[in-house]
């Protein structure tokens, strides 16, 4: 029988190994909400810790924003139950977004005071790396946006290098060759607790993200395969055939 998990991990091992994500004795700072995407990537590190021939370290960290229904406890608990240190910092989002009237577009703000407090706290407790959550989905959408945006041929790197002289950590996706419909197959069998639903969630549903998310469904039922098509485009990049 199909094990999704067992598949998920070896995604991800593959990813770790090809994009040198780990060495021995890293400490890894896992940036844990509680929703699907963090909670199968946590649960993957600790399945490839296990088996890996490099030791390395586990650190979770959950960014709550105070409005109501997010479970920071179900993540904490989870964590203990794991044996895996848990830290909880809270970020009264819904205030700061009021005060700097950025309400109407909020995920590019929020976006920098949660990686703001991830860094901090990476600094803290002594982790060279910081593990983010996003998907083949995430760095497919994200790379249409930059595209159509005209911001360059980019996405979310599988390893970003921290700046020299920075302090900051180095940031790496282990879900990077991922399809997100993987994850929620996994999710769906391990019966998650509601994390909680964003607040400006109407803000986002009628955002760029959102669009290109939507789009690239569409390009799926014509392309099969096609998230797995942009993952190799971005890795095959022809400069001779580019301005």
């Amino acid at each position: 029988m199909r094990d999704p998990f067992k598949e998920l991990c070896r995604l991800a091992g593959t990813a770790v190994v090809r994009y040198r994500m780990i060495s021995e004795g890293d400490r890894v700072l896992v940036a844990l909400s509680g929703g699907k995407d963090s909670t199968a990537l946590l649960r993957v590190l600790l399945r490839l810790r296990a088996a890996a021939p490099v030791g390395f370290e586990l650190v979770a960290a959950t960014v709550d924003p105070g409005w109501e229904g997010f479970n920071a406890d179900a993540a904490a608990r989870f964590c203990r139950e794991s044996g895996v240190e848990h830290r909880r910092v809270a970020l009264p989002i819904a205030k700061i977004l009021a005060e700097k009237r950025a309400e109407e577009s909020p995920c590019v703000l929020c976006s920098r005071l949660r990686r703001g407090i991830l860094y901090r706290l990476c600094r803290e407790l002594g982790c060279g790396k910081l593990a983010l959550g996003q998907h083949l989905d995430d760095l497919a959408v994200s790379f249409l946006m930059s595209l159509c945006r005209g911001q360059g041929l980019r996405t979310m790197a599988p390893f970003v290098a921290p700046a020299a002289g920075s302090g900051n950590p180095a940031v790496i996706r282990p879900l990077a060759l991922a399809p997100e419909a993987l994850i929620a197959e996994c999710a769906a069998r391990w019966e998650l607790p509601r994390a909680g639903v964003c607040r400006y969630r109407e803000t986002l549903e009628n955002g760029d993200r959102a669009y290109f998310r939507d789009l690239l469904e569409r390009l799926g039922e014509r392309i099969p395969g096609v998230r797995g098509n942009i993952l190799h485009s971005l890795g095959k990049v022809e400069r001779d055939h580019l301005l």
